[in-house]
């Protein structure tokens, strides 16, 4: 029984220690609320340039 203690307490420690060398990525906050906790999406890129539009069709000539 003391050697499943001890191995929990080895695995635990290691998960802490992996855990605290994650870096920013990790976030063990919880849920985010408010201003802080939503992420704009990227910007998207401009859209391409319409072609260019045809030439409108001279009027008829009037006498």
């Amino acid at each position: 029984m003391w050697k499943i203690a001890v191995g929990f307490a080895i695995f635990a420690g290691l998960a802490l220690y992996v855990i605290s060398k994650g870096g920013d990525s990790l976030d063990m906050g919880g849920e985010k609320h408010g201003a802080d906790a939503v992420h704009a999406p990227a910007p998207a890129e401009a859209p391409a340039a319409a072609p260019a539009a045809p030439a409108a069709a001279p009027a008829p000539a009037t006498k």
